[in-house]
């Protein structure tokens, strides 16, 4: 990351701002425009940039220990003690202190298991694939230049390697947390509410500020080295800009699949193991979710942790990734940006790295001065978080954009200027907001939507399907509206440009976002932990009721992610549309090769689904049946008879794994493989239609499926508070765990768990995989037949 030893950028040549013009002409000729205050020194604006990114970097690794010392202050081992806290010596006996920590070590060496074999895969992956990319990318319009395949690969290499040490980085964080959580929530009253949310929250912190700050400096670094091989320089060559760009580029695609195997491999895990454990325990046997006798608890458990914080840790690296290098490549094109300096081109950086700052600021709204004191603060505090991060954004963007920004800029036809570039990231700021709260009203059960679902479970499973289905697809019409809106001001105001920003936006709150989104696994866990253990009922009520508020809040992360990925997908398009010189006519979508790829790319994403859908189920089926065959041959397991045999965990996690590693390679290579094929075959006209089609379909679907998965979720924690009643003999009974109408929710849950955490999140990256895929290949495309393909489609 020493940028100091870097020739191509730690010295550009200063260069003479152009004259100031009053009234710039229409491109292709560049607008002479006088410069912002931040890009008056032309190139020397580069250092305070630098240091804007590596400061704002170092702050948030430093900030993320800072909360991790905090976690730690809780002991987990039995008879050890931090001051302040209970380790659970007073109100509980010593057995239940040794099986909270048996299972606290038994998630953690699940977690770990299932992540070194998965990762084995993507090493192999990561070789294979980046050989590919080399040899590829390689091919030029203007022949075979292994200089630019080399530096893609690389950049390649690069984003897979952080993408997975983001993953296992936030998965460690987690299951060192979750057990905490549990000791934290015995506490009585308002300081067992705080501490349990606080040790939960500042665990989704400690991922949120390491991830987004490494993804930042990697980067930083990554563009440094790589400025340093290609040949020219900044202030010389108008191509260097974009050569370098197109090669970091890698960056983003590196990070997407991983991002793809991570959330179909640990989606597959998680639901396998949560369907198969529900089912054969809460439907078939009658007994509570997470009940020590159940043999698949833990394996639900490492699932939760797998898919919901690996996964979704490595799919918003990959959105931060992409988005980043969407704007970058855009800002290549534009001569004024160039001219400006390094402090014009690294300006979304910049941008990211006072996100980090002002997410951490933030933070301590929600610990220390407003904080968590009893049940129904949980949802409003998190709310809050949100909302204030999303201001203070708003209000620290514009200095930021009027300092490194040139005064005027002509970007894809559009003269914009530092206040256009403001406007793009507060819609996008604005919108994320937006689509978060429109997507907790549809999954929160403190709303109508829910606790209509949860009431029609009165009348058995059908009707809460049916009900669910219709809320799902109802959910998406305000955030696809808002989406519109956003891409439509952001493309007004600069162009692709201004929908890169935008999708920096939606994602200027990650910090905050992957916080409260670990925040829901951790508390699941713990409440998990809580029931194994058998430790008193305060402690369970309190993990529920934290988690209730963890999967409104996960849902309002899903929300943010596929909008991102949205504007992501369309901005890589864009850069698509530029590298293959189609920027100023456009895509003819009546063209008969690009019309007909629209239908096929809009399949992409239904069929992606059916084939992970399947995959769970298949590995559900599975582990029902491993459960069944354990309470029948293991004596006094299901009874609980005292002495009995233990449940063989082992064989439940060796299920799921197996499962979620053999089922995750076709979804991603029919992902991966698609735009390649068809650039190859059928030319880029024909990968603009699938893109565009895979897109339009892929979001409304991803918001669909996520919030009714989610809606079912907590409509069965809603019947599970015993706040849902029916009439007896004309008077109202409220229904709790073990009633059928509890039982018709379960089974709403149980369909809703592959919609929402496997499915649903994973359609996001399909959108963008395919998307950076496209830009990456763009010239291996564009040099066969001119683009045409082997097929020569004209």
């Amino acid at each position: 990351l020493s940028l100091c030893a870097v020739p191509a950028l730690a010295a550009p040549k200063s260069k003479s701002p152009p004259a100031p013009s009053p009234s710039p002409p229409a491109p292709p000729p560049v607008p002479a425009v006088e410069p912002s205050a931040g890009s008056a020194a032309g190139a020397s604006t580069f250092g305070p940039a630098v240091g804007i990114i590596v400061a704002g970097g170092v702050f948030g690794l430093l900030f993320a220990l800072f909360q991790l010392y905090h976690v730690a202050k809780i002991e987990v081992e039995p008879g050890k003690r931090a001051e302040g806290y209970s380790n659970m010596e007073d109100g509980s006996d010593t057995n239940s202190k040794l099986k909270l920590y048996e299972v606290y070590l038994a998630i953690q060496d699940g977690a770990k298991a299932f992540l070194a074999a998965e990762y084995v895969l993507c090493g192999i992956f990561v070789v294979v694939f980046g050989a590919i990319v080399f040899v590829l990318t390689s091919n030029t319009p203007d022949g075979f230049n292994m200089l630019i395949g080399g530096c893609t690969a690389a950049s390649f290499v690069v984003g897979a390697l952080t993408s997975i040490v983001s993953g296992y980085a936030g998965m460690m964080v987690a299951v060192y947390s979750n057990a905490r959580t549990t000791i934290a929530a015995e506490g009585e009253n308002e300081a067992g509410w705080s501490a349990s949310f606080n040790t939960a929250f500042r665990a989704g912190g400690v991922m949120g500020f390491s991830l987004t700050s490494l993804a930042m400096l990697v980067l930083l670094g990554l563009i440094g080295a790589l400025a340093s091989i290609i040949p020219g320089s900044l202030s010389e060559d108008e191509d260097f800009a974009k050569v370098l760009f197109e090669c970091v580029a890698g960056y983003g695609l590196g990070g997407s699949c991983i991002a793809m195997f991570g959330r179909v491999g640990g989606g597959i895990y998680t639901k396998a193991a949560d369907v198969g454990a529900d089912l054969a325990g809460k439907v078939v046997s009658g007994i509570p979710e997470d009940d020590p006798r159940n043999p698949a608890t833990i394996a639900d458990n490492v699932g939760d942790n797998v898919g919901d914080v690996a996964g979704m840790g490595s799919d918003l690296f990959g959105s931060y990734a992409e988005s980043t290098c969407a704007a970058l490549i855009v800002a290549a094109s534009s001569a004024e940006m160039v001219a400006a300096g390094w402090g014009a081109i690294l300006f979304p950086v910049c941008f990211s790295s006072f996100g980090i700052v002002v997410c951490a600021l933030a933070s301590f709204l929600a610990t220390d001065i407003s904080p968590v004191k009893k049940e129904t603060d949980v949802e409003t505090v998190l709310k809050v978080q949100l909302a204030v991060t999303a201001l203070l954004m708003t209000g620290c963007t514009y200095p930021l954009a009027y300092f490194l920004l040139p005064a005027q800029f002509t970007i894809g036809g559009v003269l914009a200027t530092p206040f256009s570039a403001w406007i793009c990231i507060t819609a996008g700021l604005i919108g994320g907001c937006v689509v978060g709260f429109i997507t907790e009203y549809y999954t929160s059960h403190s709303y109508t939507p829910v606790r209509e679902v949860a009431q029609s479970c009165e009348t058995g499973a059908a009707t809460n399907i049916i009900y669910g289905l219709a809320l799902g697809y109802k959910s998406a019409v305000i955030p696809i509206g808002v989406i519109a809106i956003v891409t439509f001001i952001s493309f007004t105001y600069a162009a692709m440009y201004g929908v890169a920003l935008g999708a920096l936006g939606f994602l200027g709150t990650l910090a905050t976002c992957l916080s409260i989104d670990v925040y829901g696994p951790v508390c699941d866990n713990a409440g998990g932990i809580a029931e194994m253990a058998e430790l008193p009922a305060h402690v369970r009520d309190k993990t529920d009721a934290l988690d209730a508020a963890g999967n409104t809040t996960a849902a309002i992360g899903k929300g943010f992610a596929i909008g991102s990925a949205a504007l992501v997908s369309l901005a890589l398009f864009g850069g698509f549309v530029t590298r293959i010189g189609m920027e100023a006519s456009g895509v003819n979508v009546l063209k008969p090769i690009t019309f007909c790829m629209l239908f096929i790319g809009a399949m992409i994403p239904y069929w992606f689904t059916a084939m992970t859908m399947k995959s769970v189920g298949t590995a559900a089926m599975a582990m029902v049946k491993e459960v069944a065959r354990q309470f029948a041959e293991i004596p006094g397991l299901l009874e609980g008879t005292p002495g009995h045999g233990p449940p063989d965990h082992a064989k439940c996690i060796k299920i799921s794994t197996d499962a979620s590693l053999k089922e995750m390679v076709p979804p991603g290579m029919l992902v991966i493989l698609s735009p390649i094929l068809v650039g190859a075959l059928l030319g880029v006209h024909a990968v603009s239609g699938l893109l565009v089609g895979a897109l339009v379909s892929g979001v409304q679907l991803a918001i669909s499926q996520s919030n009714t998965g989610g809606a079912w979720d907590n409509a069965k924690k809603y019947v599970e508070k015993g706040c849902v009643s029916i009439l007896v003999n004309g008077v109202p009974v409220a229904q709790r765990k073990g009633s059928e109408l509890h039982k018709a929710a379960v089974c709403g849950d149980t369909v809703g768990d592959p919609l929402k955490d496997t499915s649903g999140p994973a359609i996001n990256i399909v959108m963008k995989l395919m998307a950076i895929i496209s830009l990456v290949f763009a010239d291996y495309f564009m040099s066969i037949n001119g683009g045409h393909g082997y097929l020569n489609v004209q």
